[in-house]
């Protein structure tokens, strides 16, 4: 689980009760034109902009980026240098049992495939493109959540228009006024509420989310590959550091050392 999100999920809406209910109440701020408006408007908007069942497997993105860990570098680099070292020893057919029952389905489908003795060309082919297939539902649940972020305001706007001109029609009630300038007001504030709050903060979420996953296959997708060919157990660790940045490759070579 990615705390880290959650966390700045309940402080940023946190944060906002607390700054309202030191000088209000919930209620002031709650005004149903305003939530159909700006709710109602922005899913409308993304309806209209992307496929339903594209919008439904956002649910499954988004639990993904907020439930989900991808895997430690150098745990990947650990546990491809294990099977380098029992493939080098035993041969491809060793790894077997690894391939039914490794817990990561990318790893386990390449290591079934290299197992099988699938053509290096066509195993690399055919990983590449799961692994493309897999930046583009993220590409696309980004997109989801970057066009939320861009009609929330809009339809708040449009709120407080509404909110406006109902209220400048009802000048001659005093009554109708405060109705029309709270639609007029809230409007804004849920629109820029649900853009900075939610829809942004989590596009970019998933987009780090989407470079960890993306360098964690690419890395498991070179291990398979240097395997195969018979790659030994030090150069396939070498191949994998390279994918990381200085501070985490000392970090392995430590944790290299204290193994032995």
């Amino acid at each position: 689980m990615d705390f880290a999100t959650l966390a700045g999920l309940i402080m940023a809406f946190g944060l906002v009760v607390w700054g309202i209910l030191l000088g209000g109440s919930l209620h002031q701020f709650f005004d149903l034109p305003s939530v159909a408006i700006v709710f109602g408007g922005t899913s409308g908007a993304i309806l209209i902009n992307y496929p339903l069942r594209k919008v439904a497997g956002l649910v499954r993105v988004l639990k993904k980026t907020v439930l989900f860990r991808t895997d430690d570098p150098e745990r990947v680099i650990t546990k491809m240098v294990g099977y380098a070292e029992r493939a080098r020893r035993e041969g491809m057919l060793a790894l077997e049992d690894a391939s039914e029952f490794e817990s990561d389905p990318f790893l386990r489908k390449g290591l079934r495939l290299a197992v099988d003795g699938t053509d290096p060309q066509l195993l690399e082919k055919i990983l590449d493109t799961d692994l493309g297939q897999i930046e583009l539902r993220h590409r696309e649940g980004k997109g989801i959540l970057e066009c939320g972020g861009t009609f929330a305001p809009a339809f708040g706007m449009i709120g407080t228009l509404i909110g406006l001109v109902n209220m400048l029609a009802s000048l001659d009630s005093p009554n109708s006024i405060g109705a029309g300038m709270a639609t007029a007001l809230i409007t804004t504030f849920y629109g820029a509420l649900l853009a900075n709050g939610f829809f942004l903060p989590l596009a970019g979420k998933l987009e780090n989310r989407s470079h960890e996953e993306v360098l964690i296959k690419e890395m498991v997708i070179d291990g398979i590959m240097a395997i195969q060919s018979g790659d030994s157990p030090r150069i396939v660790e070498e191949k994998l550091k390279s994918f990381l940045s200085p501070s985490m490759r000392r970090r392995v070579d430590d944790a290299r050392v204290k193994a032995a």
